[in-house]
């Protein structure tokens, strides 16, 4: 078993993370960059290395020093819309540390990288003392993503449930002491 490392991105990641990012929305997800989806993989280093209370972890392959999977966090809460009202204001932004870009290569999937990653965003939310709540939403058509959501956290509203459901998001709460 490899022994990746786990680090805060540095400037120097920032192109290696985007490019995970960036595959993932393309081959996971089926939908290509989104701009308004997106646009935080376009500048990560602005969206996540320049405030003070966001990050950007990425996780690197020992035997070629390659950035095999991203994690994120920042201090928006989920927005409405396209997210329901009752989401938006569960979570609002300042107070919430929401968990973006969790993703992993596939070929290094299944080693626990993305479950220490987290573990991670959670210790840096709890060490910032001013996040009440941390959020996240995922995309159930995505394989695997939901069952490890659901072994960390807790449902707090299934877009699937709703009458005339488009997107079929699931939003998710995890406890801060975890």
């Amino acid at each position: 078993m490899r022994d990746y490392s786990i680090r805060a991105a540095s400037p120097d990641d920032i192109d290696s993370a985007r490019a995970v990012m960036l595959d993932t929305v393309y081959r996971d997800f089926k939908t290509g960059y989104v701009p308004r989806w997106h646009a935080d993989i376009v500048d990560p280093a602005a969206a996540y290395l320049a405030p003070a209370r966001h990050t950007l972890l990425v996780a690197v392959d020992p035997a070629d020093g390659a950035v095999v999977a991203t994690a994120a966090l920042d201090s928006r809460g989920p927005a409405h819309p396209p997210n329901p009202r009752q989401v938006a204001d569960r979570f609002p932004s300042g107070e919430t540390a929401q968990l973006r870009r969790v993703y992993v290569r596939p070929e290094h999937r299944r080693r626990g990288l993305a479950r220490r990653l987290v573990d991670e965003l959670l210790a840096f939310a709890v060490a910032d003392g001013g996040y009440r709540a941390v959020y996240l939403h995922t995309d159930p058509a995505v394989t695997g993503a939901e069952p490890f959501w659901r072994s960390l956290a807790k449902v707090v509203h299934d877009e699937r449930e709703d009458p005339g459901a488009g997107n079929g998001v699931v939003h998710f709460e995890i406890p801060m002491g975890r």
